[in-house]
């Protein structure tokens, strides 16, 4: 009985030892800057959502309040009336931007991962220098390589086609690099052990590299469906017929046009930007778990 009413108070010792170490001036201001940068990145989308739902005299209000006071559905409404105008139907933007994004999506992923299989595990001549191309192109902004990209694409005949879209975004530099960093940590062993059972390189690329390069690949789903379904550049610079149009351009569009009209429409806006950011964020919440794991493989831990 004795011991265990020792063992009670040491056991009660060591936790409160360990909640003092915890709350320590330290631990006390690292709790307090992690909470405040949290804070600070889901503001935007926080006031975005509540923007959404704002009537039309709280929009304009000055200093801006931070919540809802009357909530209301009437920007959807306008959103819905803005569309229903137009001579292409809203369904058709929607997709547009859901094929282009899908295809470059599931393109990038292949691509991404046969270079970086190649790159890392075949010793293809030059192997180095290409990838220090690549690393070379992570620093350029794609509005930077607007212009030859724009002369090729108009080289291929894709002016005006849903593939302008597509193909400049197929081999993005940053996927590329988190392919190939996750690729070089995958041990050799099951590859040589595939290649002595006489499997063909085909084999083992779709069988064992790719199910083990999954984290990776999640992250390239990620990256890829951010950049192609909030891209507005590319659809402005490559299309000019109306019914290829992607969302985001038609939401320009919807909140352009003389000052008049867009004060009447930015509640719609603010509907139609909520209702194109909740994909985005369902998606980077499915898979934030491989995010995490390709950025520790990558050797980008921050």
């Amino acid at each position: 009985m004795q011991a265990s009413e020792q063992a009670v108070r040491l056991s009660g010792r060591a936790i409160r030892s360990r909640i003092k170490k915890q709350l320590s001036p330290g631990n006390i201001f690292t709790y307090i800057l992690v909470l405040a940068v949290v804070a600070f990145s889901i503001f935007p989308l926080y006031y975005m959502a509540i923007t959404a739902f704002k009537p039309m005299d709280e929009l304009y209000l000055f200093p801006p309040k931070f919540y809802v006071s009357r909530p209301t559905w009437d920007n959807f409404s306008s959103l819905l009336m803005a569309v229903g105008s137009s001579a292409v139907p809203f369904t058709r933007y929607i997709f547009n931007s859901l094929y282009t994004t899908a295809l470059t999506v599931g393109l990038s992923v292949v691509i991404c991962s046969m270079a970086a299989y190649g790159l890392a595990k075949l010793r293809v001549p030059g192997a180095n220098l290409i990838f220090s191309v690549v690393i070379a192109g992570i620093m350029f902004s794609t509005h930077v390589t607007q212009i030859p990209t724009y002369m090729v694409v108009n080289g291929l005949h894709m002016i005006d086609t849903h593939w302008a879209l597509i193909v400049p975004k197929l081999a993005a530099a940053y996927n590329m690099f988190l392919m190939k960093q996750f690729a070089d940590q995958l041990p050799d062993a099951y590859i040589e052990a595939a290649r002595i059972d006489g499997a063909t390189e085909r084999y083992i690329f779709w069988r064992i590299i790719m199910p083990q390069l999954r984290p990776a690949w999640s992250t390239v789903v990620v990256f890829s469906f951010v950049t192609c379904w909030n891209d507005m550049f590319g659809p402005l610079v490559f299309i000019s017929k109306p019914v290829l149009r992607t969302l985001p351009l038609a939401m320009q569009t919807i909140a352009g046009g003389v000052a008049s009209a867009a004060v009447s429409r930015a509640g719609a806006t603010a509907a139609g930007t909520f209702l194109m950011i909740i994909p985005t964020v369902l998606i980077f919440l499915l898979m934030q778990k491989q995010v995490i794991n390709t950025m520790v493989h990558s050797g980008l831990k921050g």
